[in-house]
């Protein structure tokens, strides 16, 4: 059992950094967790709708680069289902059930995933209709991985 959160950009506050190290070691005894980052494009401010797709589609090539065809691809949309913890973890155990055994988490960039990423999804997620910003979003994400697996297990997970 595998679980990769991939993600546009590169982490730089040293807090998300240790928050997220820190659900990592708890993940240590269900699952390996893996974070792979591809770089962003550079997106200033006044871009055109032509050019805001451009550069999710860039970035998109990037994320598929990294999926393989077996993965069961888990993405973050705006639009996507509104999940409880306990939902995400019941479709993480049904899949587990179903033989899948590597799940990738995508989050994009600042500007949202391309239309390919979102068509390779195998499940869309949402963590409410606001926006996150993408880095703080990994943090939440690798909490809730952590909450779906101590779900999973009967166990306690209050704090």
């Amino acid at each position: 059992m595998k679980v990769t959160i991939l993600a546009v950009g590169k982490l730089k506050e040293k807090y998300l950094k240790q928050g997220i190290a820190e659900y990592s070691k708890r993940l240590g005894p269900y699952t390996k967790l893996d974070i792979i980052e591809v770089s962003d494009e550079q997106a200033p401010e006044n871009l055109s709708e032509t050019q805001m797709t451009q550069v999710k589609e860039k970035e998109g090539q990037r994320l598929l680069g990294k999926v393989k065809e077996t993965d069961f691809v888990i993405t973050l949309e705006i639009q996507g289902k509104l999940v409880s913890s306990e939902e995400l973890s019941k479709t993480i155990a049904t899949q587990m059930v179903r033989g899948k055994s590597h799940f990738v988490f995508v989050i994009g960039g600042s500007l949202g995933l391309s239309d390919a990423v979102m068509k390779r999804s195998n499940y869309a997620i949402s963590f409410g209709r606001i926006t996150y910003p993408h880095q703080l979003m990994r943090l939440v994400l690798t909490e809730q991985i952590y909450r779906s697996f101590r779900i999973m297990k009967g166990e306690p997970y209050h704090k």
